[in-house]
């Protein structure tokens, strides 16, 4: 009977953990396809501007581990409609709230490097957007989270901080 349950929850953190990757894939797939032709973005000499796909790389590989610790760990997606059922604290979670938030940042804006389309109006741009995620973060997903995961909600926030990283990983709960 154990053993069931057991493989039962393995199988459900699997069907989880594929349907946060899809609606993952989904999203990085319509930003990649839709924003750089939005933004004009075309390949044309990049020199030094190379370097910039390192906080790129880095910036959107950890915005996809995000995805798979919300499906694997929370056992949901990072989709409103389909929210984890469980508080995610591991991984990056473990240094900061909005890990995934951060590596979009940093992989849009290294992007916006290396395709020359860095300048003072991408910069105000970019601000406007991380203002807009700030607002978006404290008066709908943190209200959220406390409804769902009341006290141990509470603890975290009081561990970790929203948009800074700690120096070490958080090893509560």
């Amino acid at each position: 009977m154990r053993e069931a349950e057991e493989n039962s929850e393995v199988g459900g953190r699997w069907m989880t953990t594929v349907a946060s990757l899809m609606v993952g894939a989904a999203f990085f797939s319509l930003w990649f396809w839709l924003l750089p032709r939005w933004l004009g973005f075309e390949v044309h000499e990049v020199g030094w501007r190379w370097i910039a796909v390192v906080p790129s790389v880095l910036g959107f590989g950890l915005a996809l581990r995000c995805v798979w610790d919300f499906g694997w760990t929370g056992r949901g997606t990072p989709m409103p409609l389909v929210p984890p059922k469980k508080l995610v604290v591991v991984g990056f979670y473990r240094y900061v709230r909005n890990p995934m938030y951060v590596g979009f940042i940093a992989g849009w804006g290294g992007l916006w490097v290396v395709f020359g389309r860095a300048s003072a109006a991408a910069l105000l741009a970019a601000c406007a957007v991380v203002v807009g995620i700030h607002v978006f973060v404290a008066l709908y997903e943190e209200p959220t989270l406390r409804r769902m995961f009341g006290a141990e909600y509470e603890e975290y926030c009081r561990n970790v901080h929203r948009w800074l990283p700690r120096l070490d990983a958080w090893r509560g709960r």
